[in-house]
């Protein structure tokens, strides 16, 4: 073997390396459906067909590692050329796998194979962290906790009413990432360079075969698209953007102490022996990130690219996009674990909560039941809020605030500021449908479980269908193949 060139040595070789696991038994999938094909419509006979059938067979059974990169192949495509032909005992002038076929349209078609594969195991994930944290939610809907806005105390809320709001996002995502398989889940194959082929081909029979529901409706599309590839990398940013900012207030539970830090998410310290540091949240920040950056270089690529079959739009972002996939699997796997050990320790007391003005926006909604105007009744509870904490107003006070900026109070309008200020758990008993109400709560975590319920219909469905078409496939060939 002569010595590999600067372009095989710096490109081809670290290419193939990485890619030839995921593309190779795909492409071995994909070829035994195209020859099915190819026989059934009579474009090439009976025993050819049968012969590179028991071929492909051989090698989707082989399961010893891809050779090396040495230069005699370009690539996996010629890979599985060259060993096709070895195991058909003919030379490769011989074979017909590729007749009605581009590298470009089973490029694209294996792609969509492979991110199908993995968004559907990423879907997976989402749902179970999804279940996970509503049963988090409804375990502590009674636990009131202080909300914050921009850094600073802001109004009482509990911790189920908090993880409900994390487990909408993600059935959003949920939903968003099965939207994106279907649009995944449609065929390119049959498209050959763009242009498809005078040849009587039957794309809807290979596309049936590898389970996809559909064909891509322009051949051009189907080898220039990159819309697919895009929305993948930007789901997975924008999904674990969102579960980054839950992290970042997770962080903030535990430094206070309001929730206990599950240990199977920690590490020691090297120098101090009290610590135990959930850095964990951490690193889901930096695999947001991380992702983000992949979403970033995919629109980069494609932009970049022409309007045509292009490396920059297909090949060269796949490595970004299975990498993605793979951190969004682990990132959902880690949060639905830490999740499911979160338990309070030491939540905010009621003398904390009052403390920090939290109960302000209850108190002044207090006396807009009894027609004080909104505006006023603000002004009425900020005079308060300057002359001491809501622990220390008095009726008296409350009369003295008002004074000048609306009617004389009634003794029940005092009343209701008051126990609204220095009562922070009446939040429990709020009705708002969306509200941090206990029950309300409890009730946005049955709609929810509702919500889920039906995206894992389309993942089962999903799966049924590509299960279904394995069978389909393995018992054609086999059939075709003279097995």
């Amino acid at each position: 073997m002569s010595e590999l060139t600067t372009y095989q040595r710096h490109h081809l070789a670290p290419t193939y390396d990485h890619h030839v696991g995921y593309l190779y038994p795909a492409m071995v999938r994909a070829s035994q459906a195209h020859v099915v094909m190819l026989t059934e419509q009579g474009l090439i006979p009976a025993e050819r067909g049968a012969r590179l059938l028991r071929g492909l067979a051989t090698l989707r059974a082989d399961t010893t590692a891809a050779p090396a990169f040495d230069g005699t192949f370009e690539d996996t495509y010629y890979l599985l050329e060259s060993k096709l032909a070895e195991a058909c005992g003919v030379p490769a002038s011989e074979l017909d796998v590729q007749m009605a076929r581009s590298r470009n349209d089973l490029d694209a078609g294996v792609f969509r194979m492979l991110l199908r594969d993995q968004l559907l195991d990423v879907l997976d994930r989402v749902l179970t962290t999804g279940a996970t944290a509503l049963d988090v939610a409804d375990r502590y809907a009674d636990v009131v906790i202080t909300g914050y806005t921009h850094r600073r105390p802001a109004q009482p809320t509990t911790i189920g009413h908090a993880l409900a709001g994390y487990a909408e996002a993600l059935a959003g995502e949920a939903a968003a990432y099965a939207d994106v398989i279907d649009q995944l889940n449609v065929s390119p194959l049959g498209s050959c360079a763009f242009a498809g082929t005078d040849l009587d081909i039957a794309p809807a029979r290979v596309a049936e075969l590898l389970g996809f529901d559909g064909l891509v409706t322009n051949s051009y599309e189907a080898v220039a698209g990159a819309d697919h590839l895009v929305r993948v990398g930007t789901l997975n940013a924008q999904a674990l953007a969102t579960g980054a900012r839950l992290a970042r207030t997770l962080m903030d539970w535990l430094t206070w102490q309001w929730v206990a830090t599950p240990g199977d998410f920690t590490q020691g310290s090297s120098i101090m022996p009290q610590k135990r540091n959930p850095v964990v949240l951490e690193h889901l920040v930096s695999m947001a990130g991380a992702s983000a950056a992949d979403a970033a270089s995919v629109l980069n690529n494609v932009g970049a690219a022409w309007w045509e079959d292009s490396n920059n739009a297909t090949t060269d972002v796949q490595v970004r996009l299975w990498d993605s996939n793979d951190r969004a699997d682990r990132f959902f796997a880690l949060v639905g674990g830490f999740l499911a050990e979160l338990e309070p320790l030491n939540p905010p007391s009621r003398e904390e909560i009052v403390a920090s003005g939290a109960t302000t926006t209850a108190a002044a909604d207090a006396l807009t039941r009894h027609g004080v105007p909104f505006r006023a009744a603000h002004s009425v509870v900020g005079r308060l809020v300057r002359a001491g904490a809501p622990d220390s107003w008095t009726a008296e006070g409350v009369r003295a605030a008002a004074d000048g900026l609306t009617d004389r109070l009634t003794d029940d309008a005092v009343a209701d500021l008051i126990a609204a200020a220095v009562h922070p758990d009446l939040v429990l008993d709020r009705a708002q449908v969306d509200g941090p109400g206990a029950a309300a709560v409890r009730a946005q975590v049955g709609t929810l479980r509702v919500a889920f319920a039906g995206v894992a219909d389309r993942l089962v469905a999903t799966r049924d269908r590509l299960a279904r078409a394995d069978q389909a496939l393995d018992t054609v060939a086999a059939e075709v193949a003279g097995r």
